[in-house]
């Protein structure tokens, strides 16, 4: 063979190579394209997972950014409206628990009750019924307790804590309904809380239940409940009263005050809430807060539910259970005086 044929077959050889490579690629990738083969269910296989991955990123970027509100009860998110009808019917059922519901203090008139709401701050209704029979024994008038002499007014109420302080505030305010009042508590929320040592919670009491006008009483067992109850989330007790007044007719505001204080004294207590002996578990979004256990919930009632006295020692008719016991040292019925004008 000679040099030129030589080389005209390695370059014939050389083209093939070349052309074998090209048609290989372009067999290859036509494989991929042409459906039904392996290479193309391969290649739809890693899209769809890709385009799943895609999607399965979009949509957990979308969940995080819209949070879910809370779920008070059953799992469900419930409705300002369903929140409305609940809290109706809560109080609807406390009124068949409690039909005697009624303010905790004895008292006999206005200035009474004024009083002795005044002394049971930081303390509880049963000491300060205990304490009040011998402080209106001595100064049953606005006029007689402002002209009293405040050391023996500290000793008679020393039992209801922070005496120089109370004293300082009854006696002022006994000053005031003799200087400003004619001697006579007024039937006002504005002229209430002017007086020294009285609230809108004191005021509230006494216009409630001296006086026939509705009012809220914010003391500590209802801001408890009505915050377990879902029924708002504030811990203002100005606030909680005007939340709480947009859900109740006015009409309900002093007997739902009773029954739901009631409730917080005897069963929803502060530290362990009796819920395996509630009558009101169904309604009650804060279920399981406590003992569930019904015979253990049963040991924590309290007062007339657990067969203990109450804190009255002259409570209403009505009452189911046992008077309160006079104060220690002062014989059974020394103390008693006629119920007041509940």
């Amino acid at each position: 063979m000679t040099p030129t044929a030589a080389k005209a077959g390695a370059a014939k050889a050389g083209a093939s190579k070349t052309g074998a490579k090209k048609t290989g690629g372009t067999t290859t990738k036509a494989a991929a394209e042409r459906p039904g083969t392996k290479a193309a269910t391969k290649a739809t296989a890693k899209k769809t997972a890709a385009k799943k991955a895609t999607g399965t990123k979009a949509t957990a970027k979308k969940t995080v950014a819209v949070a879910a509100p809370p779920k008070p009860s059953g799992g469900r998110t419930e409705s300002r409206l369903g929140m409305v009808r609940r809290a109706r019917r809560i109080n609807r059922e406390l009124a068949e628990v409690y039909p005697y519901a009624h303010p905790e203090l004895d008292f006999r008139n206005p200035f009474e009750l004024l009083v002795a709401t005044v002394l049971s701050a930081q303390t509880t209704d049963l000491r300060v019924n205990q304490t009040t029979p011998a402080l209106f024994a001595r100064y049953p008038t606005p006029e007689d307790l402002a002209a009293a002499v405040p050391e023996e007014v500290e000793e008679l109420i020393r039992p209801t804590g922070f005496f120089r302080a109370k004293t300082k505030s009854i006696m002022g305010l006994a000053a005031a309904l003799r200087d400003e009042h004619g001697g006579e508590v007024p039937g006002r929320l504005e002229d209430l809380v002017k007086l020294p040592g009285v609230g809108r919670k004191t005021a509230f009491v006494v216009l409630g239940n001296a006086f026939g006008v509705p009012g809220i009483t914010v003391d500590t067992h209802f801001m408890r409940l009505a915050r377990r109850f879902r029924w708002t989330e504030s811990d203002d007790p100005v606030k909680i009263e005007a939340e709480i007044a947009e859900i109740f007719p006015k009409s309900d505001w002093t007997m739902l005050s009773h029954r739901v204080i009631f409730h917080g004294r005897r069963i929803c207590h502060a530290r362990k809430p009796a819920c395996g002996a509630c009558p009101i578990t169904h309604l009650c979004p804060a279920y399981g807060e406590g003992e569930t256990d019904p015979e253990k919930a049963r040991k924590l009632l309290k007062y007339e539910k657990g067969g203990f006295p109450g804190q009255r020692l002259n409570p209403p008719a009505d009452y189911p259970g046992r008077p309160a016991p006079p104060a220690p040292g002062v014989a059974p019925g020394a103390a008693q005086r006629p119920s007041g004008a509940e």
